[in-house]
């Protein structure tokens, strides 16, 4: 497996990266074989392994903890802040009250004494940069964190954040994990540019948009998306009579057509075209099963020329965004009707 650097700090990462969020009570609840999948992603030449406290309420990084135990000094361990732990307002967030607290907590869980990269999982409205910041250049200075990064952040947030650092000579953030996909090309027109202008690396999640590129659906004996799920929260992104959704399978039906004249399958026409982007450092890939990360693993080596990638565009055009379910922020002043009706 090939290796790229993290933007300019120097540390090596595999093109594949393993994202753990699957792992605990979110998905695999067998520990054992979890760790396992850990294990098989390790021999496999993966050496970023990335996850957050809220993956099943801490489930995942106490897992990931375990399967590093006598292989952490070999791995890039990756994990994240904001999302809320507990009920407490203050149990949340990017204020500097709760890093200090939240680093603490992932370190015990994860069994080690510093963390590769710490991610601000999203931004935060009510917590100025400034104070982020330096938070977390307390920890970089104190060893508890190699690096710093941000989780779905807009290209503005970022360039305020490197503002910010470069002008009260805080660490600066060295990465951005964004979700791309065929699907969800959007981030092309601004977080990529930014993130390259800065530097930073760049950590994908999401390649298969949330199971649409899984190859179960669409194509010749493909699944009706309706079918496969059936709860309430997960209904509404696969109903096809939505819209969106209906936008969604019409793209996949053509690109199971694009994926069959290149000679590969759905999944790794769609991992294979995020790690095409050469703004994109590394592929996170959140497998639940054994099956389906032997598979995923199994497209490594796929590389995709120029006429594939002109036929990818043609379906989905550079730039866009099929739906927007797949966008995980929005700022205040668009969910808030408060700041829109002042």
């Amino acid at each position: 497996m090939e290796r790229r650097t993290l933007g300019r700090t120097g540390i090596s990462v595999s093109e594949y990266a393993l994202g753990t969020m699957m792992l605990g009570a979110w998905g695999n609840t067998d520990h054992d074989d979890a760790v396992r999948m850990v294990h098989t992603a390790l021999d496999a030449g993966i050496n970023l392994v990335d996850t957050a406290d809220m993956y099943s309420d801490g489930e995942s990084e106490r897992i990931v903890g375990r399967a590093l135990k006598g292989r952490r000094d070999d791995v890039v361990l990756a994990t994240k802040f904001h999302n809320p732990m507990g009920p407490d307002l203050n149990h949340r967030g990017n204020s500097r009250r709760w890093i200090v607290r939240a680093v603490e907590d992932s370190l015990r869980r994860l069994d080690t004494d510093w963390i590769d990269l710490y991610q601000v999982h999203r931004p935060d409205p009510e917590t100025d940069i400034d104070e982020t910041l330096s938070a977390l250049s307390d920890l970089v200075r104190a060893g508890k964190v190699r690096a710093i990064g941000t989780s779905t952040f807009p290209a503005e947030q970022i360039v305020e954040a490197q503002w910010t650092a470069a002008e009260r000579g805080h660490v600066r953030p060295r990465s951005e994990q964004p979700p791309y996909s065929i699907l969800a090309r959007g981030i092309e027109r601004d977080v990529l540019p930014t993130a390259a202008r800065y530097g930073m690396g760049v950590l994908t999640w999401s390649p298969l948009s949330a199971g649409w590129l899984s190859g179960r659906y669409g194509g010749p004996g493909g699944a009706d998306p309706a079918s496969a799920h059936r709860g309430a929260l997960l209904a509404p992104m696969f109903d096809p009579s939505v819209p969106a959704n209906a936008a969604k399978l019409a793209a996949v039906e053509r690109l199971h057509g694009v994926a069959a004249d290149a000679g590969v399958t759905l999944p790794h026409l769609a991992t294979a075209f995020v790690r095409e982007h050469p703004a994109v450092t590394s592929v996170l890939i959140g497998p639940r099963t054994h099956e389906q990360l032997e598979d995923l693993l199994a497209g490594v080596d796929v590389r995709l020329g120029g006429e594939v990638l002109d036929r990818i565009d043609e379906v989905v055009p550079p730039g866009t965004d099929v739906s927007r379910d797949m966008v995980f922020y929005e700022p205040p002043s668009l969910t808030d009707p408060r700041l829109r009706r002042r």
